[in-house]
């Protein structure tokens, strides 16, 4: 048995354990949004109005999409709980469950996003732009299951400290999904010029190649038979059905309302305008690639917290839920820099400078970026937090406090700062900023009274 996830009982051996699983979950992240960031990119290079469709659709179908991706996320501290207390027929259960609630999840959300060309016509957006944000979602939307599907295989394989694979099959999915959108967004390699259509087609693809890679690995894998994680795929187990439910709708819950805080600030960003909405996009952007090392570390802070509470190790809890943090921390101070130091050079990546009619979308994410170094510290804060509660199944309460930090403190004070004190695109990132600021300490000192409490 691969004893990896096991180690660390001290803080030298933590941090080495916690490193050693995190580091590919960390570079996977990275490369995932690779993925999203060459689609932005190449969005941009259609023009600011596709890249501010893309970004329109993505504020709404990527927020249905992570609701999802947190209900089998619910698998991660499962897994982890029953390594470690060594229970291998329920790692079977819980991945089948996993499966059971991916299909469901598919079937209800697949006919929403082909009616959200109506929803956003409702919200007030630019008609034009609404037409080209459906174009992208009828193919993308086919992304769902083989996503949901790769989440719970990183559940089980970073459980297992084979978290290499998911970085080596998100790495492969980078120059697939380069190579097919340059030839099906622009024409290129005798392909059919489909612009947005073929970025959602490209990522419809990529992310089943994923699915069927990561499927291939497990099946062929002899560290894997052992827990015959697809004998009889069909039987229900309604028990742990529920239970996934019951501690992965928080979760959801949780995700959906922070992904739901930025997809909203990009509505906001609508109204006032379509450079608005595209600097946006940018700045999100770059963030968003920052945040991916903290939100790699949280997957291994949720195994480490879980497979010490599964073993009744109450230190070796706030262990590996401290050092993570501690990590966390260290890392945000780069991106706090970079966007502080080259904003300008940061969101030229997205758009030609030499193009004048990029010099107000540019000039305005040069702007966003400057808040959102302020609260690069707090973002990674609250996911390495949330996530150590995760580990403790600890959701519900989270939850609560998330959505009270995200739509009543961030989207509160972003509509105040934006719209009522004319202070427009800052406005709407400090109300962000703030938002993400209340989860974080909150969540913190919810962790630090763990025992108190009784979680632990």
């Amino acid at each position: 048995m691969n004893t990896k996830p096991f180690a660390g009982t001290s803080w030298p051996g933590e941090l080495r354990a916690t490193l050693v699983l995190a580091w590919p979950l960390v570079v996977a992240q990275l490369a995932g949004i690779a993925l999203n960031a060459t689609d932005v990119i190449m969005m941009g290079w259609l023009g600011p109005r596709s890249l501010a469709a893309g970004a329109l659709a993505n504020s709404l179908f990527f927020t249905l999409f992570l609701g999802g991706l947190g209900l089998v996320t619910a698998t991660a501290p499962l897994i982890a709980q029953a390594m470690g207390a060594r229970r291998s027929k329920s790692v079977r259960k819980i991945v089948r469950q996993g499966f059971w609630i991916a299909v469901l999840f598919t079937i209800l959300v697949t006919p929403l996003v082909f009616q959200m060309g109506r929803l956003f016509a409702v919200l007030g957006q630019n008609p034009e732009i609404v037409a080209l944000a459906e174009i992208y979602l009828s193919s993308a939307v086919w992304m769902l299951f083989p996503g949901l599907g790769i989440v719970i295989f990183r559940s089980l394989l970073a459980a297992r400290g084979d978290s290499k694979v998911l970085l080596w099959v998100t790495v492969a999915g980078i120059f697939i999904n380069a190579l097919a959108n340059y030839g099906l967004m622009f024409g290129n390699f005798g392909l059919p010029r489909l612009e947005l259509l073929g970025a959602g087609i490209t990522t419809s693809l990529v992310n089943a190649l994923m699915f069927v890679f990561l499927l291939i690995f497990i099946l062929s894998s002899p560290r894997y038979r052992r827990y015959y994680i697809f004998v009889r795929p069909f039987r229900s187990d309604w028990p742990r059905f529920f239970q996934l439910l019951r501690i992965g709708t928080p979760i959801s819950l949780t995700i959906m309302s922070e992904v739901g805080l930025f997809g909203a600030a990009s509505i906001l960003m609508g109204i006032l305008g379509t450079d608005e909405q595209a600097a946006h996009a940018v700045a999100l952007q770059l963030a968003a690639i920052a945040f991916m090392v903290p939100l790699g570390l949280s997957q291994a802070t949720t195994v480490r917290v879980g497979i010490a509470h599964g073993a009744g190790n109450a230190r070796g809890v706030g262990i590996a839920g401290w050092t993570s943090m501690g990590l966390g921390t260290a890392f945000m101070l780069i991106p706090l820099s970079l966007f502080v130091l080259f904003p300008d050079y940061l969101v030229s990546l997205f758009l030609d400078p030499s193009n004048p009619g990029n010099a107000g979308v540019l000039a305005l994410a040069a702007s966003f970026l400057a808040v959102a170094a302020a609260f690069q510290l707090v973002d990674g804060a609250q996911v390495l937090m949330i996530a150590a509660l995760r580990g403790l199944s600890d959701t519900r309460v989270p939850m609560i406090i998330a959505l009270a930090g995200y739509w009543i403190v961030g989207l509160g004070t972003a509509y105040l700062f934006g719209f009522v004190l004319q202070w427009r695109g800052i406005g709407i990132w400090t109300g962000l900023a703030l938002g993400l600021a209340f989860v974080a300490i909150v969540t913190t000192i919810r962790f630090a009274m763990r025992h108190r409490l009784g979680l632990s």
